[in-house]
């Protein structure tokens, strides 16, 4: 099988808003929001049935909501990747992050960490920089993956956050780029079709360097964002066997460990 290279729970937490227009007026505590709250707040839960899992490796991704997370049962149970919340906009970090996030690598999980993106309260290099500063860095280590940026509907109003398409793709691009100036990697983007082809479209094609987690909790995968043809990762449903949501990564163990060197 060839590799495929391109490819979330509430608390109460402090977050420091930025002078954006849309972010002002909001209180200063909000929720901690994690991959895929909006997503299934908006199109719902979905599936009834496990997806099919030959050839592929199963995973999780998991925030603050999770706690400290028994990890050596994660892996007995065959998890074997995981996705940790690491930071929001430019003022929340998870603090559960380190045991999170050194407790799976511990137990022999790959693991990254990700971003969840407010890109109506600074710009996407800040938020990029945020983000690799408390957690979203990259090592050629084999154990890492790629940092992953969370874009999905707007926990606090529009659900563009108030962004035409132009400036909702600039702002995904000056993040990622940032992210790979920084890292070396391109972030991983995780997002659903309907969201992403809604506020990004056709405006910037991600496709080519940015590895597709993609939400989508119906019995098969469906269609996916503009600009990829097939997904790195799917999130197919948002709780079950693992702590927090429930991933399979598009292949098998080797590949997924080339996919965190490369």
């Amino acid at each position: 099988m060839r590799f495929r290279t391109c490819l979330a729970h509430l608390g109460a937490v402090a977050i420091t808003l930025a002078a954006a227009p849309a972010a002002q007026g909001l209180p200063e505590g909000s929720a901690d929001h994690f991959a895929g709250s909006q997503i299934a707040k908006h199109e719902g839960w979905g599936r009834t049935a496990d997806p099919p899992t030959d050839g592929k490796v199963p995973g999780m991704d998991v925030s603050s909501h999770q706690g400290d997370v028994d990890w050596p049962k994660a892996w007995a149970d065959g998890a074997r990747f995981a996705y940790v919340k690491a930071t929001e906009g430019t003022g929340y970090r998870n603090p559960k992050f380190a045991q999170q996030y050194d407790g799976s690598y511990a137990v022999g999980m790959i693991r990254g960490a990700y971003h969840f993106a407010l890109p109506d309260r600074s710009s996407g290099r800040e938020q990029a920089d945020f983000f690799v500063g408390n957690g979203g860095g990259w090592s050629p280590d084999g154990r890492t993956l790629p940092g992953a940026l969370d874009m999905e509907y707007n926990p606090y109003g529009d659900t563009c956050y108030g962004l035409d398409q132009a400036a909702m793709g600039a702002w995904v691009k000056d993040f990622s780029e940032r992210v790979r100036e920084r890292t070396g990697r391109h972030p991983t983007i995780y997002t659903s079709t309907s969201w992403w082809n809604k506020c990004v479209g056709a405006t910037e094609s991600f496709g080519h360097t940015n590895p597709l987690w993609v939400a989508q909790y119906d019995d098969t995968l469906g269609p996916l964002p503009h600009g990829w043809s097939y997904e790195t990762i799917w999130q197919w449903r948002a709780a079950g066997l693992f702590p927090g949501d429930q991933n399979l990564f598009n292949g098998g163990e080797d590949q997924l460990r080339r996919f965190a060197l490369v």
